[in-house]
């Protein structure tokens, strides 16, 4: 029976943290997350980044738009988001709806404060091994993996799913350990062959219950960043069901990921803050 991965109790850990350097600051950091739209689950991630943000002692900008908003007259909301005093750390809930441009959103916020590193200028500085955020989601799944304390050197480590945010990241940050990573796409033909080889999978393709129990090696890891709706809920790519008995870790949809990456996000907020206090 596998170990269930409780990322509530890793990103408590790392809150704790980030409380003890927020009140060690002589002011207050201000965080926004920008929602466009009424999409409920996209609602309910900001809501739940604000509450964290507020646990810790970061004041939550609440800041939401009708779809009827234009991609400029966004762009120049987040102009005026980012020069509000105290702003340590500016994004956006994507999706965005399709009317806009997302890209000249994304690139509009200040790399100062791009803290979930959607920006060309902080993805660019990320790959060139410059100092940057580290993407929020990746750096979870980076610090869930050292959380298990286990020998990893000689793994063999699949990374499926190649979006810009998670997969694209954790593959870069796996190869400069030194990682053996192979990688599977949509165009990838020998997937299943690649899973069933893998000590260590991490999935973010969003496509539900993709991966089975029937489909990996005993005692694997398998790290589930993907998420999807199913019956008005969140899912992740793993049937968590069936792979719970083979695996020998495995992360829950919701509760594993999912909290370790607001966490992280709120790291990058207070990394902000504290270089502005310097």
């Amino acid at each position: 029976m596998a170990t269930i991965i409780d990322g509530k109790k890793i990103r408590d850990t790392i809150l704790e943290r980030l409380t003890a350097e927020v009140s060690a600051l002589p002011f207050q950091p201000v965080f926004s997350d920008v929602l466009v739209g009424d999409n409920p689950v996209s609602a309910q991630y900001v809501r739940m980044k604000g509450k964290t943000a507020e646990r810790i002692g970061i004041s939550f900008r609440h800041a939401n738009y009708p779809e009827t908003i234009t991609t400029d007259e966004l762009v120049a909301e987040l102009g005026m988001l980012g020069r509000e005093p105290n702003m340590c750390g500016l994004i956006v809930q994507l999706p965005l709806p399709k009317t806009f441009d997302t890209k000249h959103v994304l690139d509009a916020i200040d790399p100062r404060i791009d803290v979930d590193s959607t920006g060309d200028i902080n993805t660019r500085r990320f790959y060139n091994g410059e100092e940057s955020f580290g993407f929020p989601t990746a750096m979870a799944v980076m610090t869930i993996l050292d959380s298990l304390d286990l020998p990893l050197t000689e793994k063999k480590f699949l990374v499926v799913g190649q979006g810009a945010l998670v997969g694209k990241p954790v593959a870069y940050l796996l190869k400069k350990r030194g990682y053996h990573v192979d990688i599977a796409e949509k165009e990838t033909k020998n997937t299943n062959e690649l899973i069933a080889n893998a000590d260590v999978i991490i999935t973010a393709t969003g496509v539900a219950k993709l991966i089975r129990g029937d489909m990996i090696k005993q005692g694997s890891v398998i790290i589930d960043a993907g998420t999807s709706e199913s019956k008005g809920g969140i899912v992740g790519d793993v049937d968590f069901e069936s792979v719970e008995s083979i695996a020998g870790f495995v992360s829950p949809v919701p509760g594993g990921v999912g909290p370790v990456t607001v966490a992280m996000l709120l790291s990058n907020v207070v990394a902000v803050a504290r270089a502005t206090n310097k």
